[in-house]
């Protein structure tokens, strides 16, 4: 299992978040959530979940990996598992 969750440094709303990614598979990512954590499926973001602070050591407990933010990117790129924003068609000047 290679679940990723980087530190909880993301603000949003008045608290920190962290990423939760899998740099395997989609599915075992859903599967860790799931289990693990309560979270629902309709939180997935394209390629992570959003982790509360306050789900951080819950989720290191159960077996998540603590990376820092730009190794969590690396292995996501490096597994063909980042999915990318698609950016608005650019005009002819």
């Amino acid at each position: 299992m290679a679940v990723l969750i980087d530190t909880p440094v993301w603000p949003w709303r008045g608290r920190r978040w962290s990423h939760l990614v899998s740099d395997v598979s989609y599915d075992e990512l859903h599967a860790f959530v799931a289990a693990e954590l309560g979270i629902p499926r309709r939180a997935f973001q394209g390629d992570h979940y959003d982790i509360p602070e306050d789900l951080y050591e819950i989720a290191v407990a159960a077996g998540a990996q603590p990376v820092g933010s730009r190794e969590l990117l690396s292995r996501l790129m490096a597994a063909g598992l980042r999915s990318r924003k698609p950016r608005p068609p650019q005009r002819a000047t």
